[in-house]
């Protein structure tokens, strides 16, 4: 005789569910590195700012300080010739960022949107020049603005920058005009449009994203640039990057001096690039996903 199944043999066996523990763990796993890493990289701003409320005996102190007194003196000497520097700084990087848009702007554009045989070559030549090493070319630089009188005024610094900084701006910027549809651009020609009616009235308010990211690293870059500067500039056009190595004398390194001269030049930077994180970040992304 035939025994039929009883429901508990036919219903179908439920599945257990996978365990949430292996992935609770990879996530926290993840986080308490994601945190040693942010420690990591902003650990020499944290020393460097507590430096700078040292004196120079606790901040050469072995092994090191970390139950003091703040003082301020050290930022009260910093900021008695702090003014000139940032002066410099300020003319330099905003003048030498405006510079490379009104140059670059135009090439980015005319490689995006009318493109040649020949565009992808310049491309690749005006990024080749960022390969060169700048110590290879210090000295003909140097002689340069020697013969034009540019040697330590701010002309030649921005100059300098300007050249630094236009691949980048033309590059970032080709991207960008590059993503938006060629189809705009028939359209507003068929309506009669120029090229600069296409130039100012499409590709640039298009590109406002991509022009604020630009801007903000060229900025950046000028402003934390120290090797020319260096170079060629002494005391009429020195900017904040001059200013801090001004500390290493012949009497020895004021090393809280320092210091404090370095939180008061990385400062302003640092709370711009937090003020316009959100638009540095859509820029850096704007046509990276089609």
């Amino acid at each position: 005789m035939t025994t039929l199944p009883t429901p508990t043999q036919i219903a179908p066996k439920r599945q257990t569910a996978p365990s949430k523990a292996p992935t609770q763990v990879r996530n926290l796993l993840l986080t308490i590195l994601t945190y040693l890493m942010a420690f990591v990289f902003f650990f020499p701003i944290l020393w460097m700012l507590l430096a700078a409320f040292k004196t120079e005996a606790q901040a050469f102190a072995t092994p090191p300080i970390f139950s003091f007194t703040p003082i301020l003196t050290n930022f009260q000497t910093a900021l008695t010739s702090y003014g000139p520097a940032l002066a410099h700084s300020l003319i330099a990087a905003l003048g030498s960022t405006l510079l490379a848009f009104i140059l670059g702007l135009p090439a980015a554009f005319a490689l995006a949107v009318y493109p040649t045989k020949r565009s992808r070559g310049i491309l690749t030549w005006m990024l080749s020049t960022k390969f060169m090493p700048a110590v290879g070319v210090i000295v003909p630089l140097f002689l340069l603005f020697k013969n034009l009188h540019l040697l330590d005024t701010l002309p030649g610094l921005i100059i300098m920058y300007t050249t630094m900084n236009l691949p980048l701006v033309v590059w970032m910027m080709h991207s960008y005009m590059t993503e938006i549809p060629f189809a705009i651009y028939e359209a507003a020609k068929v309506d009669g449009a120029t090229i600069g009616t296409e130039f100012f009235g499409i590709a640039l308010p298009l590109s406002m994203p991509g022009i604020s990211a630009t801007a903000l690293l060229a900025v950046i870059f000028a402003w934390n640039e120290v090797f020319f500067a260096l170079n060629l500039t002494t005391t009429n056009a020195a900017p904040l990057s001059v200013f801090i190595g001004s500390f290493k004398t012949s009497e020895g390194l004021f090393w809280a001096q320092m210091s404090a001269a370095a939180v008061l030049t990385v400062f302003p930077v640092m709370l711009f690039g937090w003020v316009a994180q959100r638009q540095l970040v859509r820029g850096l992304s704007f046509g990276a996903v089609k």
